[in-house]
């Protein structure tokens, strides 16, 4: 019987250094008869914890809920940007569309300043664009954070053999990665805000989570630009 032929397999030495990172997870999961469960068992978790690990997605994420009121606007501008970084992570994945990491990753920081200043000059009874139809910018912005997601998952590496299953199970580990941080923050805001009318029996909460929220998220975003800026 002739020798069978090595076995590649799914991680190189370095992107086995950026799993240990991301995961914690020490395995040697090989391209040829790799099963579907250990390939969602792989990447679900590095899509959970790349969203959760990620500052400036999830500061993006939070000065949207700080911008909007109203259940379907949020519901709305959250599909919105899921759906838009959904797209661009699978066209860079498979190649269909490139961009360069460095201008894409000070564009994301960009993006964050921009929803800091609609926060800044958003005033009662006139609400902005950003406020009226927030899905339209969410979705503008998402088309680029998707390409900071493919960034991660080109990092990491693929399965030959399982490309767009492990796309698809690294996509819903952020679906869900998002949702959890999403839950969480209404949940404190809902709990701060029973607490804040128990106490003070009448307190402007949201009013006063949008004027401290507005300055550490210009003011971070802003130093991420320059920094991203000055590493091209």
């Amino acid at each position: 019987m002739p020798a069978r032929a090595p076995v590649s397999c799914l991680f190189s030495n370095r992107n086995r250094s950026v799993q240990k990172t991301l995961t914690g997870l020490v395995q040697e999961t090989c391209v040829h008869g790799v099963s579907t469960f250990s390939v969602v068992k792989s990447y679900l978790p590095l899509g959970v914890e790349h969203i959760l690990a990620g500052a400036d997605h999830l500061l993006f994420v939070f000065a949207l809920l700080l911008l909007i009121s109203g259940r379907r606007k949020l519901i709305g501008a959250i599909t919105a940007f899921t759906v838009a970084h959904s797209l661009t992570m699978a066209a860079a994945t498979f190649g269909w569309v490139t961009l360069p990491g460095p201008p894409v990753e000070a564009v994301i920081a960009l993006s964050i300043v921009f929803f800091a200043s609609e926060l800044l000059q958003s005033e009662e009874g006139q609400e902005r664009l950003s406020e009226r139809k927030p899905w339209i910018l969410s979705f503008v912005f998402g088309l680029l954070h998707g390409f900071g997601f493919a960034s991660a998952l080109r990092e990491i590496g693929l399965p030959q053999s399982e490309v767009p299953l492990a796309l698809l199970s690294f996509d819903l580990g952020v679906e869900i990665g998002q949702l959890l941080f999403v839950g969480t923050v209404l949940c404190a805001g809902f709990a701060a805000k029973r607490l804040a009318v128990f106490v003070f029996d009448s307190f402007p909460l949201q009013g006063i989570f949008r004027v401290t929220g507005i300055y550490p998220i210009g003011g971070i975003s802003a130093f991420w630009v320059f920094d991203r800026l000055s590493g091209f």
